[in-house]
């Protein structure tokens, strides 16, 4: 079932019709209860708008409600016959660029919105580079509110050649371009007539579609430990040595009696039972989360790392990354102590060099920038108090990123992605 679920987020600058979007493919689906519409429908009336206003259906905080933008990641959630979705409305304000990497870092689709009376904007480009920054590995172009261009191809085609330059500087690996009208519903769920000139698919119809089960890496076998699990049930003899350890799949296939090795001890096994709520299953897969038990007694904890003999993450306490500042509070500089978490594991880590600030919207790397501020981006050199075993970014997106948390508070900082480990 893990296959069926798509999760994408949405993404643009403001007012091109992110919510709108959202609460269009909620409705046309038939995926929100009466109760629901018939208070969106109240609330539109009480703000003297002549249609019911779909955008409320995600818009839920007060002030976005007020102000009519989105300030917070809202998620959703939608099904069709042929496959479950999870929502990520991201806001489109610049200095809420935290959460839209938030809402994209864990989404195998994302979808930028573009108004065609404006075109690309600056933050149109900012969420595209972005999405692909955090791998997403398939991007869809909506340009968004057609019926107000009367549903002109040229235009469509002149926005499409834009973003298409653009994107040859990014690294995209699947692209789509569909033009629509989220208020009216124009080839969001259905084709449109108004626009008999497009032959591709409506928005929904390539969601249903989009090909992702290939996008998880399924040749790297990582298992991060998160517990070890010990019943000890007097009155249940098989239990007495039960040791398992537990955990969610983050790549490759695992099965009984596959050879795996234990990091960091070195030491080799092979795993003899795969144990999941619902019972022993013949194999293991990302994401899921399951219960490995091992022929051997090993030394295992939280944090530690089982994959195969012959192929293994980098084990270092050096990392380059490319890190996201989330704190308003305090400025990233080089000595900077924080608190990394990696997968299961958790470390102590100190900045060692700033190598570029980014411009995220001219690509220009700043290699005299001496810090990081709130929602910009670069590229920094860490040590770590203890080796990690982790991947480049690019190969394994769950065993690749790590979050930044502030010792003293606890919150957290930054949001990271490693380029290499040495």
């Amino acid at each position: 079932m893990s296959t069926d679920i798509l999760r994408f987020a949405t993404a643009g600058s403001v007012d091109d019709g992110k919510s709108t979007l959202i609460g269009r493919l909620l409705y046309d689906s038939k995926s929100i209860f009466e109760d629901q519409l018939d208070a969106v429908e109240r609330t539109s009336r009480g703000r003297g708008e002549e249609q019911t206003n779909l955008a409320l259906l995600t818009d839920g905080l007060r002030a976005e409600r007020e102000q009519g933008i989105t300030i917070d990641v809202a998620y959703r959630y939608f099904a069709t016959p042929r496959r479950t979705f999870i929502i990520a409305d991201t806001p489109g304000h610049i200095q809420y660029t935290r959460n839209m990497v938030t809402g994209a870092s864990t989404s195998d689709l994302a979808i930028i919105l573009v108004d065609a009376r404006k075109g690309l904007q600056e933050q149109s480009r900012r969420h595209a580079f972005l999405a692909t920054l955090l791998q997403v590995p398939h991007l869809v172009l909506a340009v968004n509110k057609m019926d107000l261009v009367d549903y002109s191809q040229e235009r469509f085609e002149e926005i499409k050649e834009e973003f298409s330059a653009f994107a040859a500087k990014l690294d995209v690996a699947d692209l789509a371009f569909i033009p629509i009208s989220a208020l009216n519903g124009d080839n969001v769920v259905d084709r449109s007539p108004n626009m008999a000139w497009y032959d591709g698919p409506s928005l929904l119809h390539h969601l249903e579609n989009v090909h992702i089960a290939s996008d998880r890496n399924l040749i790297d076998v990582r298992f991060p430990v998160q517990y070890v699990v010990r019943p000890h049930r007097a009155d249940d003899a098989d239990l007495h040595d039960y040791r398992g350890y537990a955990g969610q799949v983050a790549g490759g296939v695992l099965k009984p009696g596959d050879e795996v090795m234990h990091l960091p001890s070195g030491l080799n096994s092979r795993i003899s039972r795969i144990v999941t709520a619902d019972g022993d299953v013949p194999e293991a897969y990302p994401p899921m989360s399951v219960t490995l038990l091992l022929e051997d007694d090993i030394d295992i904890s939280r944090g530690d790392m089982i994959c195969r003999p012959n192929n293994q993450p980098c084990v270092s306490q050096d990392i380059d990354a490319m890190v996201c500042w989330m704190s308003e509070s305090r400025k990233l500089t080089p000595r900077s102590k924080l608190v990394l978490k990696h997968t299961t594991r958790t470390v102590k880590v100190m900045v060692r060099d700033l190598l570029y600030r980014l411009d995220i919207n001219s690509l220009h790397r700043d290699e005299d920038a001496d810090g990081l501020s709130l929602n910009e981006i670069g590229r920094l050199s860490m040590r770590s108090t203890q080796p990690l075993f982790a991947d480049e970014y690019k190969r394994n997106r769950l065993t690749g990123g790590f979050i930044l948390i502030d010792e003293t508070t606890n919150a957290t900082v930054g949001a990271g992605m490693i380029v290499a480990a040495d």
